[in-house]
């Protein structure tokens, strides 16, 4: 751990980075993340008598308790009636009792548990666009719940362009609900001239989602497979579903676990084309093969590239509707915001493009 100065003792200040897609958390002065967990919690309730209330002489209301699970390991394994909640909308925090549960399990997780956080300093990120009250609410659960000595929200993008060694810059965050395209000059977030667009890594995987849908392939999640015979390329998979599967499986724990595969096919197969997309020219190019986890082996050739490419041309989507081909490109986010800035910071901004997020680890 590295350690800081903080009322003349020696402490380690914790840093936690809240994204859509999960939540990375650690040590400052370290150069990753201890522990990086989804966004989206598996929620599981089970009755409890001690929790009885009662409401008059003749009805007595039982509340349930809750048991929360955070990590990948812990969620893998399919409960009955356990259900999956995200605690951000838009990227901004929404629900609070969710996220109160979620930071418990951080500071778990980073400190020690005789002491907790009482004694050490928290610099947490935060959106450019996040609303004020939002903020209020934040610094009062981390003060008067948490107890913590010392607390500092910074904005994502300013955090960004400062680990690149940039004062002055225009981080393009392509993150899992959204992109937008942030200026920042001399450190400072200049909010007039944000421009936010729905394309991200959520509408990458529903494309992906369809192509497998109109091509007859079933996305079959982990959980469900108990073994699986090798088959040839386009055949269909041999495979053998688990028979003491719980009961009850909800319908968003199925969604994520699905997401989950589509999420490692994306990371696998997606490239960006270095050149402007021609699908000619692509299509020559060598297709890339996948492995499913049911066993159902398919290669993709140039539909690996045409759909990252709908987050610079939205038009290129295949049955895209008016609403979809009006949204901002990429290109046209970062025009928009750098125009709306002053004259005098458009060139060093368009000098110190930086791109971040989840969809920047796209190959190409």
């Amino acid at each position: 751990m590295s350690s800081g100065t903080y009322g003349s003792d020696e402490v380690g200040a914790l840093v936690i980075d809240i994204g859509s897609h999960t939540v990375r958390a650690g040590y400052a002065g370290e150069e990753t993340p201890k522990y990086d967990f989804p966004s989206h919690v598996g929620i599981l309730e089970m009755p409890n008598d001690e929790n009885a209330m009662n409401v008059d002489d003749t009805q007595t209301i039982t509340m349930p308790k809750k048991k929360y699970f955070f990590d990948l390991n812990s969620l893998r394994v399919p409960r009955s009636n356990l259900y999956m909640q995200a605690f951000l909308k838009d990227g901004m925090i929404d629900d609070w009792d969710l996220f109160e549960q979620i930071m418990s399990h951080t500071f778990d997780c980073l400190c020690d548990k005789e002491q907790g956080p009482q004694y050490h300093p928290i610099v947490m990120s935060e959106p450019p666009i996040n609303q004020r009250f939002k903020r209020e609410k934040l610094c009062e659960i981390m003060f008067e719940k948490f107890q913590i000595p010392a607390f500092y929200l910074a904005k994502n993008a300013v955090l960004s362009s400062f680990a690149q060694g940039k004062a002055t810059a225009l981080i393009l965050d392509c993150g899992a609900t959204h992109t937008t395209a942030v200026p920042v000059h001399e450190g400072m977030v200049l909010q007039k001239a944000i421009v936010q667009s729905p394309l991200g890594g959520d509408f990458i995987l529903s494309q992906l989602k369809q192509l497998l849908d109109n091509q007859h392939h079933e996305i079959v999640p982990h959980y469900l497979i108990k073994s699986r015979d090798p088959v040839q390329p386009y055949e269909q998979p041999k495979w053998t579903m688990k028979t003491n599967l719980p009961e009850n499986i909800s319908d968003s724990y199925k969604k994520f676990m699905m997401k989950e595969v589509l999420q490692d096919l994306a990371q696998t197969v997606l490239q960006i084309s270095d050149t402007p997309y021609n699908e000619n020219e692509i299509s020559q190019l060598p297709r890339v093969a996948y492995e499913f986890p049911n066993g159902l082996n398919l290669d993709f050739g140039e539909e690996r590239y045409r759909i990252p490419e709908s987050l610079f041309n939205p038009s290129i989507v295949k049955g895209g509707n008016v609403q979809l081909t009006s949204m901002l490109d990429l290109p046209r986010l970062v025009t928009n915001s750098v125009t709306m800035c002053d004259p005098d910071v458009r060139s060093s901004l368009y000098s110190n493009i930086s791109i971040v997020g989840g969809n920047s680890y796209f190959l190409g």
